[in-house]
């Protein structure tokens, strides 16, 4: 077989392989029976000097890496933000690594540049915000903040972009959060040099949404301080609940102070497309910057952030800078490496397009309505058995519980908890998460991968009482 050959039938091999993994990957335990360092105790301690067979290193990825894998593509995974990628997606991934483009300025790539935009336009009209919105694809949420959030950085005037923060005498910056917002803005505070006391946590409502009134107390008081605000980050869909902030009463203060308003809307905001959430996204249209992640419940493989920004020229201000070996003298175009950190960038528009033409925009809409509506039928199963709780409002996709056995004081019932989830993420079966709300351990069922029916949400039902039986001989 010649070169070409055996290159078309590794393809081939790689596309079977694929095929077959998402044809059946309920075959695979969902969360790993591996200790940490297993894996690299299975690989050479340095590279091969000659190549070797692609058969071999096809066998090695099925024998070392996929049973050490934790299958977010797999119905059963529940925990964090499920996600999962629909093939037209991956598919579209191959297709854009083999073009291998640089979407950095419009000659280095005009299809990945001019589809990037379209897909900018394609997704602001689907979650319905005005057309003077206009932004960016990135990486992850993490970025997109941090970009957002250099940006409402420099709109203070402050000369920082030319002349730094060091070496003179400028205000204290703060950032206005809740302890629910998403631990990537801290982050982004302490890249900026801000600082990550300078992030102040606005107290939440019974919720867990942002207080208005508490955020309007914090602005007042940095005011007469002498320090100056930069921006408010308000959530649509927090990590923890995916409970909503009052974007139309926290916008009307951003407005009032004259404050950057960031929303992170990245796994709830896909939900706008839906006529009977349009409710999430109300005041969305007075932000200064919105955050959305079509990787989580937009069915796009890892990674793709769209960041939509009211004021593009903004970021271009915050982040151009072009060596002479990159003028490239076009006019009327846009080079996207001038909108952020990156100069090498991803055709990321790809799979987005790809997706939304293989699945429809209806087809989009009626598996988030799936989703919600097990995540309701779940909440409602524990909320009519007295030995669990539901410990938050659902209003989406996840929700928050425990095991309440009787006879156990707060502490006893935090420790349970976590041995519930060890115990429920040891048998493979399923995997969920956790997190902490008012001081109390709770667990997460996270329900996002268009795979999963409502047998998978029965199933993990079964998975937990059956652990939680085990560890406290309580009978169901």
């Amino acid at each position: 077989m010649d070169g070409q050959g055996r290159i078309e039938e590794d393809f081939a091999r790689v596309g079977r392989w694929v095929a077959r993994y998402f044809h059946h990957p309920e075959e695979f335990r969902v969360f790993p029976d591996v200790r940490p360092g297993e894996v690299l105790a299975r690989l050479p301690d340095r590279a091969p000097e000659d190549p070797e067979p692609f058969e071999d290193i096809l066998r090695d990825f099925e024998r070392i890496v996929v049973p050490a894998t934790t299958h977010w593509n797999h119905p059963r995974f529940f925990a964090y933000f499920a996600t999962s990628a629909d093939p037209a997606a991956v598919m579209a991934e191959a297709l854009a690594a083999t073009l291998d483009v640089k979407a950095m300025l419009w000659r280095t790539s005009p299809a990945a540049t001019e589809l990037e935009t379209a897909m900018m336009i394609w997704l602001r009209r689907l979650i319905g915000l005005p057309e003077q919105f206009t932004g960016a694809i990135y990486d992850t949420a993490s970025i997109a903040g941090f970009t957002a959030l250099a940006a409402a950085r420099e709109a203070l005037g402050l000369d920082i972009r030319r002349r730094g923060a060091t070496g003179r005498d400028l205000p204290t910056l703060r950032i206005y959060a809740t302890e629910h917002t998403h631990s990537h803005i801290a982050k982004a505070a302490i890249a900026l040099g801000i600082g990550h006391s300078n992030v102040v946590e606005v107290s939440c409502d019974e919720r867990f949404r942002m207080r208005p009134e508490a955020l309007e107390s914090a602005i007042r008081h940095d005011l007469r301080s002498g320090m100056q605000p930069m921006a408010i980050v308000a959530t649509v869909g927090t990590t923890s609940t995916t409970s909503v902030d009052p974007i139309p009463g926290i916008a009307a203060i951003a407005q009032t102070h004259k404050i950057w308003l960031h929303v992170d809307a990245a796994y709830a905001g896909v939900a706008g497309m839906l006529p009977e959430y349009e409710w999430l996204m109300e005041g969305c249209e007075q932000a200064d910057s919105i955050v959305l992640n079509p990787h989580k419940w937009l069915f796009v493989p890892m990674d793709c952030s769209v960041l939509f920004v009211r004021d593009f020229d903004q970021l271009r201000q915050t982040f151009s800078l072009v060596p002479e070996y990159l003028h490239a003298g076009d006019d009327g175009v846009t080079n996207y490496m001038d909108y952020g950190l990156q100069l090498g960038r991803r055709f990321r528009a790809l799979k987005l397009w790809f997706v939304f033409r293989a699945l429809g925009t209806r087809r989009i809409r009626e598996t988030l309505r799936e989703h919600v509506a097990m995540a309701a039928t779940f909440a409602s199963w524990v909320a009519a058995d007295s030995q669990w709780e539901v410990m938050a409002p659902h209003p989406l996709s996840v929700v928050c519980f425990r095991h309440v056995p009787p006879g156990m004081d707060p502490e006893q019932l935090d420790a349970h908890n976590a041995a519930l989830l060890a115990a429920v993420n040891a048998t493979g079966e399923i995997f969920i998460s956790h997190t902490v709300l008012g001081g109390r351990y709770a667990l997460r069922l996270a329900i996002g991968n268009q795979r999963s029916t409502l047998s998978d949400v029965e199933a993990a039902w079964e998975v937990l009482w059956r652990c939680a039986e085990s560890l406290e001989g309580v009978p169901r």
